[in-house]
């Protein structure tokens, strides 16, 4: 009887589902803290899927593999939890932005580089994504600027609930 794994990306946390049947291998149950959320089943990290995506050079975090990007993110943990993601102070946006731009080292937009400059020097963060453009909302920078939110939010990694749960309580009612 196999362990499912399924993370939700709404309250960032793990999820562990024991599956009596193998019908259930490709059914994904509700969440155990609110059903509204969607889950996403994970795979083993020692599992490969699917074929190689080619480096088109576009990618700033290419390259670092899961040592170097551990890394990253433990060095950044401190910053990441001083930052007031309400009202972040400028400065201390800045320098992550900063250590982030280290690691992408040549691959650094020169848009991003001038930002993080500015923010360190203390400019408004609103100021700044009206001159650049709404990095969110299609701009040059967006790709880049959803990765970095990507990696902010999920550098302490998901939370793991310790209970495990029986698949056939979780699954949606046909």
């Amino acid at each position: 009887m196999p362990i499912y794994e399924f993370y939700c990306p709404d309250n960032h946390k793990l999820y562990q589902f024991l599956a009596r049947t193998a019908a259930q291998r490709d059914v994904v149950p509700r969440c155990p803290d609110n059903p509204a959320f969607k889950l996403q089943k994970q795979v083993s990290r020692f599992a490969i899927i699917g074929k190689a995506k080619e480096d088109d050079g576009q990618d700033p975090f290419a390259g670092l593999d899961d040592e170097k990007m551990e890394a990253m993110m433990s060095g950044l943990e401190g910053d990441m939890g001083a930052l007031d993601e309400e009202n972040p102070d400028p400065r201390q946006l800045g320098r992550l932005m900063r250590r982030m731009t280290d690691f992408m080292g040549g691959k650094t937009p020169p848009m991003l580089l001038e930002m993080a400059r500015r923010l360190e020097a203390g400019e408004d963060p609103e100021k700044l994504e009206g001159e650049f453009g709404g990095m969110d909302e299609g701009g040059e920078g967006e790709a880049l600027f959803a990765e970095m939110k990507k990696m902010i939010r999920h550098a302490r990694g998901p939370a793991r609930d310790p209970k495990l749960y029986e698949m056939s309580d979780w699954l949606l009612e046909s």
